[in-house]
């Protein structure tokens, strides 16, 4: 187990990580915020769904799904479509252009990447992805966790 100074360590340089979102957010195209970016990567991830799996994805209440949905929708990214299981919920599905887009995101992403890292060899990148993959893997699914859960019980309560 690594030391408490290394944990601590670790704390600040992941409070810094805003710096690197607030990057891949200036390479963004201006009518597509991070949120729809969001959108349009778990569609592609996960395949057409209902917007209560995207929220639960997005892990935002469903008022704030709603606005992201919209704006996708209205840019002609996303289509949404009729449930088969239920005709009264609608299923959010990809279109072509947003397919599109996320190529040209894909594409804008990897060259800030390549240029910012361009010092690092392809092992340390590896390396990296390894290790945040790791990482976000040991969160696993941690929307409803709370610090009073895990930490502040005594053994005996």
């Amino acid at each position: 187990m690594a030391a408490q100074s290394q944990y601590a360590e670790l704390a600040r340089q992941l409070s810094a990580i805003g710096v690197i979102k607030r990057g891949l957010a200036r390479v963004l195209p201006a009518d597509c915020p991070a949120g729809s970016a969001a959108v349009l990567t778990l569609l592609d991830r996960h395949g057409e769904m209902r917007m209560s799996r995207l929220a639960e994805l997005l892990a935002v209440d469903m008022s704030v799904t709603s606005r992201h949905v919209a704006h996708v929708v209205d840019r002609g990214w996303v289509e949404r479509c009729p449930d088969p299981a239920d005709k009264r919920s609608r299923i959010l599905r990809l279109t072509p252009a947003g397919r599109e887009l996320l190529d040209e995101l894909a594409r804008r992403t990897t060259d800030m990447f390549a240029h910012k890292l361009a010092d690092w060899t392809d092992d340390e990148v590896g390396q990296l992805s390894t290790m945040l993959d790791r990482l976000r893997s040991s969160f696993g699914d941690c929307r409803d966790w709370r610090y009073e859960d895990s930490y502040t019980r005594t053994p005996m309560q």
